[in-house]
């Protein structure tokens, strides 16, 4: 260690005295501690230690091209000199949602939000507006932000440290919240014929990456599509990871399925703190200020996120017959080599990937809604993770989350990282789990 330099264990110590469990979002608290990264660069992530990590956590899916992505940093330091925020709008952010609109299928009205919290919170209020109904449905192990509303057997960290259902949530607000398993379509065709008529939403991630990386069953989405249309009922895709990452037009492209509305984040902005919600203009416009559904922000569509991303879809338009096909090669090579080494190690794994996504289940059964990954054996993942860790690659410390390939990782990095896989899955096979 460099002289004066900082360590994380001494950072997490003076972290756990002002803020709660010595982190700002749980997902990233794991034992004894987290590392504190000092930068980041490309494929990698260099902590306050001196140490370097190949990165497959990518901020949760929001990194595609690599950290500090050249193309984008210079249009963000050009904006820095004309200001950050100004309180009105800007023509930044009426060209970066034409461009959101060109690409993704279904939003032909939209607006700009900070976070995919905000972006869910005020789709599933505009779909109730619009309707005039109350009810949703969700699916079990969906994670689509931490409001009231959605808040139940949600994925993410809610799977993670047990709180599905959190403490301070009255109960008076999720009564009108209907938890469904996924992937199976006899449920929510059940509850439809029963209570359509005061369901205003569906709202679900096509591809569940926040328990883990689980696929939507063939022509469930589809089948989804038909029964919202028939009871009149607003769909809702939740495409904060999967938007941009399975392909320029998301989910919605990459699966031929057109939802009512949809909300957008994470690769979005680039690095930068913006998401978006929109769809039908019908829906949309019962939105603020032409409409009675409330919604403000004022941070919202600032120049500086705004022009990050419009870089990023910029980027991605115009070259999206290289980017995506380069992501999921990586991918596969990934999950490819977790499976074929679980193998030799005589290991009984699950090894899920799309496009740029994926992640293994220690466990013998295939694994299609969140009872099946709750099966998973959790204390394996937490061993393969640390010893992970400490060849120097970083995925996500849950069980219940997905790994992200990004254009920065060069064969370099996946070769290092599949040595780095088969050392992992050799100390898990050695040890004795129950």
């Amino acid at each position: 260690m460099e002289k004066n330099r900082i360590s994380s264990q001494i950072l997490f110590e003076r972290a756990k005295k002002i803020l709660p469990g010595g982190v700002n979002s749980p997902v990233r608290a794991f034992d004894p501690y987290p590392f504190f990264v000092e930068r980041a660069e490309g494929s990698k992530l260099f902590d306050v230690d001196g140490k370097v990590y190949i990165d497959y956590c990518n901020a949760y899916g929001a990194i595609l091209f690599g950290h500090a992505y050249p193309e984008v940093m210079e249009k963000v330091k050009v904006q820095f000199t004309k200001g950050t925020l100004y309180g009105a709008p800007t023509e930044q952010e009426v060209k970066f949602a034409e461009l959101i609109q060109k690409v993704s299928p279904c939003m032909e009205m939209m607006r700009l939000v900070n976070t995919g919290t905000e972006a869910t919170m005020h789709a599933i209020r505009a779909a109730r507006g619009y309707t005039g109904r109350k009810k949703i449905i969700k699916f079990e192990g969906c994670f689509h932000g931490s409001h009231d509303n959605v808040l139940v057997k949600a994925g993410s960290g809610a799977v993670t440290f047990g709180t599905p259902n959190s403490l301070g949530i009255p109960e008076d607000t999720t009564k009108n919240t209907i938890v469904l398993p996924y992937n199976d379509v006899v449920a929510v065709e059940e509850v439809l014929k029963r209570e359509g008529n005061d369901v205003a939403a569906v709202i679900v991630e096509p591809v569940l990456a926040n328990v883990g990386l689980i696929l939507p069953k063939s022509d469930y989405l589809a089948i989804l599509r038909k029964l919202t249309r028939q009871y009149g009922v607003v769909l809702i895709f939740d495409e904060i990871i999967t938007g941009f990452r399975l392909a320029l037009g998301g989910a919605q492209e990459y699966f031929n399925v057109k939802p009512d509305m949809v909300t957008l984040g994470k690769v979005l902005g680039g690095g930068f703190p913006v998401a978006a919600f929109g769809g039908k203009v019908e829906i949309m416009r019962h939105v603020s200020p032409i409409g009675g559904v409330y919604q403000a922000g004022t941070f919202s569509g600032n120049p500086v996120s705004a022009v990050a991303g419009y870089a990023v879809l910029n980027i991605l338009e115009q070259r999206k017959n290289e980017i995506y096909p380069q992501l999921e090669k990586a991918a596969r090579e990934l999950s490819g080599a977790l499976l074929d080494l679980s193998k030799n190690y005589k290991l009984s794994v699950q090894v899920y990937n799309i496009a740029s996504l994926y992640q293994v289940f220690f466990t013998d059964k295939a694994v299609v809604d969140y009872a099946g990954a709750k099966l998973s054996n959790v204390k394996m993942f937490n061993a393969y993770f640390h010893e992970l860790l400490k060849q120097g690659v970083f995925i996500p410390p849950s069980q219940f989350e997905s790994c992200f390939t990004s254009t920065a990782h060069l064969s370099e990095d996946i070769k290092c990282t599949i040595e780095s896989f088969d050392k992992a899955l050799a100390v898990v096979s050695r040890e004795r789990f129950v």
